[in-house]
């Protein structure tokens, strides 16, 4: 759980100073907080409620060891007074230490965040008031799980009066702070390897390469990616290990990168990598699990095969990935390992050409993938995932190209049905039916499918992403910053999960962090960044930067996206409040409104709004939830701006209810 709440059980202080009402004075303030409390106590609120009180106990002691005062705790938060700044850092250290070391000797999965600012605050009725607090509990999200972080006035009092080393992070805009704040990273023992001047990672979370194909033929080359993506969906089932997404490690094809630049990169303490080679019916598979700041290997493995073994292949190296990491597989994942996706092999080649090209988006790629998903299924109809391929084809092809909605809607519903009856434990299916239940308007069964897909398969990086977007429109903005951080945390390299985490940002209004997010989704080759940057600096009035952006976009779509210079016209003119050049645009918008969903009703109808034709608006809304348009769920977000005048008009409040987001 992160964030800060708002309501909170008063617990008395540890200690025995009284002050008095009102009194102003100088103190560091700290913030701690349980990385993922929320998804914890939802899989298990009995053991997590225990796990809750032990923690309490254990941390105590240590805040009065330091010179702490507890003030209260906050659901399952402690905010900690100090006197100095120092012992506050020094406090958060041995907090850290203790938990690192629990998590080594014991096993145990409960990690803290840190966040520790001073300044002044006002004691009223036994608790702590004032720009302090606020900063502190704002700095405390930005800490990684198991880290802390300061503020730039913590930095000076404490700089050079310990052997505690801090990164700066930069310049943070803060919710509900008016100066933007630098924040500093400490840099745990546990963080530095042997020569000190580089960061590690914990062993368990892991990278798993592209394996290199040795193939004399370049058509067997998507054979080993399609065996490098499988191995990766194997592993991933593990609970105990974090497995970076294809999405990132596929960027290392053909790399000549050392392998610890590449862990510091994707911030992993393991690195597997490999190579395939495929000579008839025959394969050869190398192996080697690399511990990245050691340089050492862990484990190796080479298997002659014949291609029909290539599954036996997948699940002993999942099983001896996780042996020499010393992480134990619970019986339901073992299970899940060990069994055959398919009898065919001829089915399962057909399933991989499909995934290749499903990956890269494109309308000709999709179709043609359609067409393998197709034929491994004839091949063997009792294949689920080939089932799922197609699902997802339908899906994009809605989504993502307006082709024929509701019919791949329809399509897409009976495919997901039949991998379901076939495989009811497949957490792929699970997810495809969480998105086209989110894309129903139905954001509770939705949600129930996620949550089933993240049992499954916890390391499965699509499935937090997609859920974080159904939490972000019910506005349960804590839940969002935990899944969408957690897809990053397992695909840090992915341009789509890097958008989200801006859209997050711009609806907190933290529009520096959100520049940084649709930046990097930018470098990462994500065109509609530009858009989403471009959105920003519209909010922030800087209207050149947003012009600026808008013309980057509009070079880069112009080709694929015939209306971009419409949009881009109309979108300067709503954000620099042009009402005359709005009203001039929509007729033609209008005129180009066809079955596409380009330009959708939503939009239509928000230009309407911000005009004050408020009767026409909520028309061509109507349009919008009878064309079941997915960006209608998200109306309730701060980014649309347009319908701030009517939310409380009878008509909204009508349609919110049906979207089933009262």
């Amino acid at each position: 759980m992160t964030g800060v709440k708002r309501f909170y059980p008063y617990v008395r202080p540890s200690h025995t100073e009284t002050l008095v009402e009102g009194e102003r004075k100088l103190a560091a303030i700290m913030f701690t907080d349980i990385v993922g409390y929320t998804s914890l106590t939802q899989k298990d609120e009995s053991s997590t409620l225990q796990a809750l009180e032990r923690h309490r106990s254990l941390l105590r002691p240590i805040f009065t060891s330091h010179g702490g005062r507890e003030i209260k705790t906050i659901g399952d938060a402690f905010l900690v007074e100090f006197q100095s700044a120092l012992d506050a850092v020094l406090c958060g250290v041995a907090v850290q230490q203790m938990m690192h070391d629990r998590r080594v000797a014991r096993g145990e999965t409960i990690s803290l965040r840190v966040g520790i600012h001073v300044g002044d605050v006002i004691e009223r009725e036994n608790d702590i008031l004032g720009d302090a607090v606020n900063v502190a509990s704002r700095i405390e999200p930005l800490a990684e799980p198991g880290g802390i972080c300061i503020s730039s006035e913590v930095y000076n009092h404490v700089r050079n009066k310990s052997d505690i080393r801090f990164v700066s992070l930069g310049e943070k805009s803060l919710k509900n702070v008016n100066a933007p704040v630098e924040v500093f990273k400490a840099v745990m023992s546990w963080d530095r390897t042997a020569s000190g001047d580089a960061l590690s990672y914990p062993s368990n979370r892991i990278a798993i390469l592209p394996f290199v194909s040795m193939s004399t033929s370049p058509d067997d080359a998507f054979f080993a990616d399609g065996v490098t993506e499988e191995i990766i969906s194997t592993v991933a089932a593990i609970s105990g290990l974090d497995v970076i997404s294809r999405t990132s490690v596929m960027g290392y094809k053909g790399t000549t990168k050392k392998v610890e630049d590449i862990g510091r990169e994707l911030k992993v303490g393991s690195v597997l990598e490999g190579s395939f080679r495929k000579a008839g019916n025959r394969i050869r598979v190398t192996t080697q699990l690399i511990d990245v700041a050691r340089d050492r290997h862990l484990w190796s493995q080479n298997y002659d095969r014949t291609l029909d073994d290539v599954f036996e292949v997948q699940s002993d190296v999942a099983k001896q990935v996780a042996d020499a990491l010393r992480v134990k597989i619970l019986i339901p994942e073992k299970e899940r390992i060990e069994r055959k996706p398919t009898e065919s092999t001829l089915a399962y080649t057909l399933y991989l050409k499909g995934r290749s090209l499903w990956n890269k988006r494109g309308l000709e790629d999709l179709k043609k993938a359609l067409n393998y998903f197709e034929l491994a299924v004839h091949e063997d109809p009792s294949f689920a995932l080939g089932y799922v391929g197609q699902a997802d084809c339908c899906i994009i092809l809605c989504t993502n190209w307006g082709i024929e909605c509701e019919a791949n809607r329809e399509k897409a519903k009976r495919l997901v049905a039949r991998a379901l009856d076939l495989d009811p434990g497949l957490a792929e299916a699970h997810t495809s039916r969480a998105n086209m239940l989110f894309q129903a308007f139905d954001p509770r069964q939705a949600e129930d499918e996620f949550r089933r897909a993240l049992e499954l398969k916890p390391g499965y990086a699509t499935a937090h992403m997609w859920y974080s977007m159904l939490l972000r429109c019910e506005l349960r903005w804590d839940e969002e910053r935990e899944e969408i951080e957690k897809a990053a945390e397992l695909d840090p390299l992915s341009p789509i999960i890097e958008d989200n985490r801006g859209d997050y940002c711009r609806h907190m209004k933290d529009y520096s962090g959100a520049i940084e997010h649709y930046g990097k989704a930018v470098e990462l080759g994500y065109a509609s960044g530009h858009f989403d940057l471009a959105q920003t600096y519209g909010r922030m009035e800087r209207f050149d930067d947003m012009k600026r952006e808008l013309e980057t976009w509009f070079e880069l779509v112009k080709d694929s996206f015939p209306l971009a210079k419409l949009y881009s016209d109309s979108f300067v003119a709503y954000f620099m409040d042009d009402k005359e050049t709005v009203a001039r645009l929509l007729p033609e918008l209008e005129t180009h409104f066809n079955d596409t969903g380009e330009p959708s009703a939503l939009d239509i109808g928000a230009l309407y709004m911000c005009l004050g034709k408020d009767d026409k608006g909520f028309e061509w809304l109507e349009r919008s939830y009878r064309r079941r348009e997915f960006g209608l769920v998200f109306i309730n977000c701060d980014q649309y701006t347009y319908f701030d005048g009517v939310r409380n008009d009878p008509r909204y409040l009508d349609l919110v209810k049906r979207l089933r987001l009262d």
